[in-house]
């Protein structure tokens, strides 16, 4: 706090506004080679980003060397003499409604090694379920703290641990993988074991499909790459300000299959991403993008807001103490009637490779599959052998017939398996 004050104080005499973020945290880890520890490792770190707004002229530094600050100062001062003004409306000030933010954790969490070993172990008596070979497994805890103060009076503390593990297998030709993550210690290594050698085991010897159209079922994973990398950054403000979003025009219309909606719940607990303020200490609330099917609102941070004659969504973003902010979300739900969306046959597929070529613009993607399966009446059936998958994302979420009781957390998003209808399958 001595540091936070000193900063606050000399960066007040050189711009209107200051804002200062220092994070620290420690994590213990382990990997294997096969079934063999390749490297475990203990690590410290800690960051410091310092924001000035001068003139309606922001600009910003970080460092990871904390007594370095007086450096870091003089460079976000001079980054905002070089930038160009716009309209702002001050910083945040203090809620006194919210208290210290542990809704990311844990306090059973210890950085011990056994802890890492024994998930370790629990994911291989997994992965023993399956005639398949453990090529690499991880596993690491953490925990941290994150200090956001400024001039207009706003302190904050967030702590938070994590807990995360990972395999992959192989079976011939046939490779599989999964993985879990939390803030709490309720992670299931046992499961992400025999999950992996399932996958790996299971699509060996798969047979090729027909080119068509068919009814595709996606695992959670597989609707993660696909919706985070095309309609989640056409929700950002800033995107459809700078004309990089095809939702531009399309408030208050329909995006979607009416029965679906599309929101950012920040205060969910046990939620990767739950937060009490967001990365500018901005208050979170929930935000709907999309309700019943229509587009409703687009994600905003100050910056932007302000640029435009908006309002902040909270939702800024901060990639650890020593990263800037950027506009994305907290805890992204995909939520709906649930149904058995199994039941009738399908196509299953559990990853998509390739989901980084899709354009954000247009939507357009061409992926392969991944562990993709036949399946009917809830049962994987034949798997089918490498196969690309065609679409538009945008469209696609028109044409969604079914999402799945079960939901699953993926880094930020929460989402069910869901069944589109009519998605092109390139085979034989």
């Amino acid at each position: 706090m001595a540091l936070i004050d000193r900063i606050l104080k000399e960066g007040s005499k050189q711009a209107d506004e200051i804002e200062v973020v220092y994070g620290e945290g420690s994590s213990v880890s382990a990997d294997l080679k096969q079934r063999t520890v390749r490297l475990a490792s203990r690590s410290d770190d800690c960051g410091l980003a310092i924001r000035v707004i001068r003139n309606g002229r922001i600009g910003s530094s970080t460092t990871n060397d904390p007594e370095n600050w007086k450096r870091c100062l003089d460079a976000a001062v001079a980054s905002a003499n070089l930038a160009t003004s716009q309209p702002w409306n001050g910083l945040p000030g203090p809620s006194a409604e919210i208290a210290e933010d542990t809704l990311c954790f844990d306090p059973s969490i210890s950085l011990e090694p056994p802890i890492v070993r024994n998930l370790l172990t629990t994911m291989l008596d997994g992965a023993g379920s399956h005639k398949a070979e453990v090529t690499s497994a991880s596993a690491s805890l953490s925990v941290g703290t994150m200090t956001i103060a400024n001039s207009a009076g706003l302190l904050a503390t967030s702590r938070n641990t994590g807990v995360s593990i990972s395999m992959e297998a192989i079976a011939g030709q046939s490779t599989g993988s999964e993985f879990d993550q939390s803030c709490f210690m309720d992670v299931n290594p046992y499961n992400v074991g025999e999950k992996a050698t399932f996958f790996a085991a299971r699509s060996a010897g798969g047979k090729e499909i027909a080119t068509g159209s068919y009814d595709i079922i996606l695992s959670p994973v597989a609707y993660a790459e696909l919706l985070g990398g095309v309609f989640v950054p056409a929700l950002s403000g800033r995107n459809v300000h700078a004309g990089r979003s095809r939702l531009a025009d399309s408030l208050g219309k329909e995006v979607m299959d009416p029965r679906f909606s599309l929101y950012d719940d920040p205060r969910l607990q046990k939620g990767l991403g739950s937060a009490l303020r967001d990365g500018e200490g901005v208050p979170t609330r929930r935000v709907d993008f999309v309700d019943k099917g229509i587009l409703r609102s687009f994600a905003y941070d100050l910056r932007t807001a302000y640029r435009y004659g908006k309002a902040t969504t909270g939702n800024a973003v901060r990639g650890g103490a020593s990263g800037g902010t950027s506009i994305g979300h907290h805890n992204l739900v995909f939520d709906g009637p649930r149904s058995d969306i199994a039941q009738e046959p399908a196509i299953y597929v559990h990853s998509v490779i390739g989901a980084h070529t899709a354009n954000p613009m247009s939507g357009d993607f061409s992926v392969e599959m991944a562990n993709a399966f036949h399946m009917e009446a809830g049962s994987f059936g034949e798997p089918v052998r490498s196969a690309m998958l065609a679409g538009n994302v945008f469209d696609m979420h028109h044409n969604i017939v079914g999402i799945s009781r079960e939901v699953r957390q993926i880094g930020s998003l929460l989402l069910p398996s869901i069944r589109v209808a009519g998605l092109r399958v390139i085979g034989k």
